[in-house]
């Protein structure tokens, strides 16, 4: 069983009842985390997570809804919680740059999280979940990932610059069972097609603008014909 867990999914900046970006996926004892926008290590413990059952985090891309959380992870590892050993993959090496900066201007530790910048294709396997990578347009380094695990196909979308542009197209080419689709950046109806030609088993709407998106995504699910669709929520759980 695969469970999925929205820890943050706010858009660019946090709303009252929002963190920014994270999302954490759990199969058995293993744990792995994609994008670190909120204050995602305070919301591991207080859900009684050990860190040290993260295996891996995945940036989808380094704007600071998706990366501010990661500046306190690393530096609470680095020299407080010492028995994590979590990989973590970034889409370029400037990120991996500023933030052992980071952790060493603030703590004058040595970063000891261990680092891998990422590229197109399959960028980690650990034998319990398999992940590639997918280039978007959204910036200069920019993500989405499909996770395979369970018999089952996840794919992340992170931030698109439109589902006319750059929609991940291995969901059209790939069963999958569930999408994870941004909606910060257009109307999620601008993506309805996008989801009927991949007719995945699930799709959940993330990264939600309030103002552009709430009305929108309700049009969609009125309107979906193949796939169950939902609007996440901080600490919605969904089970695979």
């Amino acid at each position: 069983m695969i469970r999925i867990t929205f820890l943050g999914t706010s858009h660019g900046v946090p709303e009252k009842d929002r963190f920014c970006s994270s999302t954490l996926i759990e199969i058995g004892d293993d744990r792995y985390l994609v994008d670190m926008g909120g204050p995602v290590t305070e919301n591991l413990i207080r859900r009684d997570i050990p860190l040290e059952t993260i295996k891996a985090v995945f940036i989808t891309h380094p704007h600071g809804d998706h990366t501010n959380g990661l500046i306190g992870f690393a530096d609470l590892l680095s020299w407080y919680f010492l028995k994590p050993d979590p990989l973590l993959l970034l889409p370029e090496q400037a990120l991996a740059d500023a933030l052992s900066g980071w952790v060493k201007l603030v703590s004058g530790n040595d970063m000891r999280l261990r680092t891998k910048v990422v590229s197109e294709g399959v960028v980690y396997d650990d034998g319990v979940l398999k992940a590639s990578a997918i280039a978007t347009q959204h910036c200069r380094s920019s993500y989405a990932y499909m996770f395979e695990a369970e018999g089952k196909r996840l794919v992340f979308t992170g931030d698109l610059a439109g589902p006319d542009k750059d929609f991940p197209a291995v969901c059209f080419d790939t069963p999958c069972d569930l999408i994870v689709c941004e909606a910060a950046h257009f109307p999620t109806t601008a993506a309805a097609g996008a989801f009927e030609r991949a007719r995945p088993g699930r799709v959940i709407i993330n990264h939600i603008n309030p103002a552009l998106n709430l009305e929108n995504i309700e049009k969609v699910r009125a309107g979906a014909k193949s796939y169950r669709l939902d609007a996440a929520y901080d600490g919605m759980t969904v089970e695979l």
